[in-house]
């Protein structure tokens, strides 16, 4: 768990405002036109922000974007992949389910994987959607009739329960859909869970699905509490069910008032069921909980009449929904029409439209980010907007403040969809008196003083050009380095941060530069002190106090000594140095170099060295990098105190060169191959890394220069168009034949014999 707890709200929402994605206008193009470098980028920026949301959603319980802005940005995604389908790699966003497992966690394979949702956002895509699913059933099953079992979508974390001659065995999150996080023992905690199965009828194994949560009024308990111990609020009940549940001692876990609902079956054996609602009926008689919102119904009129009576009612159910889940309710139709590589075509999710409120607009300030931008964000009076109270949001930059024509003063509306940072719509006009004022984007940075200004001619936000020593930045980049994608230094929270660049006390910081990480001591850091809410008797609201935060306060009996906590980082700075060399990438702050450039630069080149020695067109061929991150790895390294970072952590230890293991032939060296659908023995990352340890390219799209196309379960398009091509497809089988032997055990004879003449020619 990261200590967070004695950051103010404020500096946190500055922070998190500032980093937040750029709202561009996208790059409008027809399909079949070669993309530009301006929609290349746009690419580029959108998979790190999902990349990014999904870290902070499924991983960190600390979501920094509004669900209703990661799902205009998926689907902006989801459009470019559409007419640009050379831009997606097999590794996009579009193709995962949910996010990579935690490794604080043993990691856990589904016996039957479990996929995500498709979201649609009106009842007009709705009505779509399921008429499309009956035309389908109509094909397969002439004028059958279409149940539709209908139920509330639980505001929760999933979780997967595998019972063994009814006893439950196992319980993991659903992680990636293929791997998840083994949290059996803190599952163990929740009463509502029964730990045997009642009853007849019972399989020798099975897998439930189903949501944990905690309900409205529990959430609110939890949170006045943490907000009375001095700690932060849970941004939303979501959150605070997935905090729950990965807490590392059972203990603590137990402390929390989880609940679960159950909502469907994975593998199963001897199961005999013709519908999903009979399995609901059957999972109740076996003692589990299930939910009481559920219905089948015969139509999409029914179903529509359904959303909006939940709609009406969601604030007096006993925990929070988020829309409305719509199934096939026959098992046998739900097997026929089968699955994408992402998500199930017999169901599907409704979301309902993002809450809005009424509040005062007090005040509107700025943010400095690790990039350097300036992000103005709204300060109001609290207002409870989705089962949170809400003070700040995000204005994004000042052209976004002037096109909402908001002013400091405003009575505005706030709209909310369970998200940490929301978004100010726009003011009510109609309420205003006279005195509001307008708001004035600073000329010099807030952090350090340094004169603001675009990155480039153009740029509409504007940015602190001083990312050397400016405070604020180097917080943000040392927060973002020991980060879980980066360096995964568990102890070194954004509280961690503030105290490290900008504490209190000394006026001097322990750091002035990310190089100087590995270079700390215990000793260096005992004067430091932060600024926290003060507590204890007679203390008022907004008192502070100076506290030691590296080291104990001491006393006659306990000197002073590092605290538990400041060990523990200078144990897993130790560890830190040994992480891959990826993650160091990860760690250095190039913009667009997160995990999936860093990871195929790390591969291509194996050493940092290497890497900056390449040319910018040797970096762009790298598959998964391309002109943009190319540019912005070779910008990077012509800046002098950029080069010292490097130059300093690898002089403190830091890996700088990936072990290669020479005993892997190169088998695949000049092959393309592209990866698509479910295989049972290999991940999306393993297939990848396989690929191209042997030398081979790892593609997301299929073209003319694709040489095998291996397709697991659910295959999509990608198999057609390799099929319509005549690119050769392999099964799981085949793929680990290839790897063994190469191409040449698919060769037919003749094309033995074509390469044979041509070898004697040669």
């Amino acid at each position: 768990m990261r200590h967070n707890d004695g950051v103010s709200q404020q500096n946190r929402t500055a922070a998190q405002a500032a980093n937040a994605a750029e709202q561009d206008q996208p790059v409008e193009m027809s399909a079949g036109e070669i993309p530009a470098d301006a929609l290349r980028e746009e690419y580029a920026e959108l998979v790190e922000r999902v990349r990014q949301a999904r870290v902070e959603y499924y991983q960190q319980d600390a979501p920094t974007v509004s669900d209703a802005q990661y799902d205009q940005d998926y689907r902006r995604l989801e459009e470019l992949e559409s007419l640009h389908p050379e831009l997606q790699s097999n590794d996009s966003p579009t193709q995962e389910v949910g996010g990579e497992p935690s490794a604080a966690f043993a990691p856990v394979r589904h016996l039957e994987r479990m996929y995500s949702l498709e979201d649609v956002f009106s009842i007009d895509e709705l009505r779509a959607w399921l008429e499309r699913a009956e035309t389908q059933v109509q094909t397969l099953h002439g004028a059958a009739e279409l149940r539709w079992l209908t139920e509330v979508k639980i505001d929760g974390l999933a979780i997967n329960l595998l019972y063994q001659d009814g006893r439950l065995v196992r319980a993991a999150t659903r992680g990636d859909g293929t791997t998840g996080e083994d949290v059996t023992h803190n599952v163990a905690t929740i009463a509502t869970i029964p730990q045997q199965l009642r009853g007849d009828e019972i399989p020798r194994q099975i897998e439930i699905r189903g949501e944990i949560f905690i309900s409205t009024q529990d959430f609110q308990t939890v949170n006045a509490q943490r907000v009375e111990e001095g700690k932060a609020p849970f941004a939303n009940p979501r959150n605070a069910a997935a905090g729950s549940l990965r807490q590392k001692d059972p203990a603590e876990t137990a402390k929390r008032p989880l609940s679960m609902y159950v909502h469907g079956i994975g593998a199963a054996e001897g199961l005999e069921i013709s519908a999903q609602s009979e399995a609901y009926d059957l999972m109740a008689t076996w003692g589990l909980p299930v939910s009481p919102y559920s219905r089948v119904l015969s139509s999409i009129d029914q179903v529509v009449e359904y959303i909006d009576e939940y709609g009406d009612k969601r604030h007096s159910l006993d925990h929070g929904i988020d829309g409305i889940v719509v199934k096939v309710d026959d098992r046998a139709t739900q097997r026929q029409l089968g699955h994408t590589s992402r998500t199930p075509r017999w169901s599907v999710a409704y979301k309902y439209p993002p809450e809005e409120v009424h509040t005062k607009l007090l005040d509107i300030r700025v943010g400095v980010g690790r990039t350097g931008r300036v992000t103005p964000y709204g300060v109001m009076e609290p207002a409870l907007v989705a089962g949170s109270m809400v003070e700040m949001a995000t204005l994004h930059n000042q052209d976004v403040v002037r096109a909402k024509g908001v002013l400091i003063g405003d009575t505005v509306v706030l709209r909310k969809a369970g998200d940490v940072i929301p978004e100010i719509v726009g003011p009510v006009v109609a309420l205003r008196d006279g005195t509001e004022r307008e708001f004035v984007m600073p000329t010099h940075c807030p952090s350090c003083g340094t004169e603001l200004r675009p990155a480039k001619e153009g740029d509409v936000d504007i940015r602190c050009p001083n990312a050397r020593s400016c405070p604020d930045q180097l917080k943000e980049r040392v927060f973002h380095a020991a980060g879980r994608g980066a360096f995964d230094i568990e102890a070194l929270g954004e509280e961690a941060a503030v105290a490290l660049t900008r504490p209190a006390e000394p006026a001097d910081p322990p750091l002035t530069s990310e190089a100087q990480l590995f270079d700390l001591s215990a000793g260096m850091l005992k004067d430091v002190k932060i600024e926290r809410q003060k507590r204890g008797a007679g203390a008022k609201p907004g008192d502070t106090e100076l506290v030691p935060y590296f080291w104990t306060k001491g006393s006659a009996k306990h000197p002073s000594k590092p605290s538990a906590n400041t060990v523990k980082l200078f144990d897993e700075l130790a560890k830190a140095t040994s992480q891959p060399l990826w993650r160091v990438l990860v760690a250095l702050s190039i913009r667009h170099v997160g995990p999936t450039a860093a990871r195929s630069l790390a591969t291509a080149f194996g050493s940092m060295d290497r890497i900056r020695e390449a040319s910018e067109e040797e970096l762009a061929a790298t598959d998964g990098v391309g002109p943009v991150i190319a540019r912005e790895v070779i910008d990077w390294f012509q800046v002098d105190w950029h080069r010292e970072i490097v130059e300093s952590w690898a002089a403190a230890g830091v890996r700088m060169e990936d072990e290669v293991d020479d005993s892997v032939p190169k088998v695949l060296e000049g092959l393309t191959i592209v990866v698509t659908g479910t295989l049972e023995d290999y991940s999306r990352d393993s297939a990848k890394e396989a690929i191209l340890t042997r030398g081979g390219k790892a593609s997301g799209s299929v073209s003319k220069k694709t040489d095998f196309l291996v397709a697991g379960a659910s295959a999509g398009s990608k198999l057609e168009k390799a099929e319509s091509l005549g690119v050769t497809v392999l099964d799981e089988a085949d793929f680990t034949r290839l790897l063994a032997e190469g191409p040449e055990a698919f060769q037919s004879p003749s094309e033995e014999a074509e390469d044979a003449q041509v070898h004697a020619e040669d």
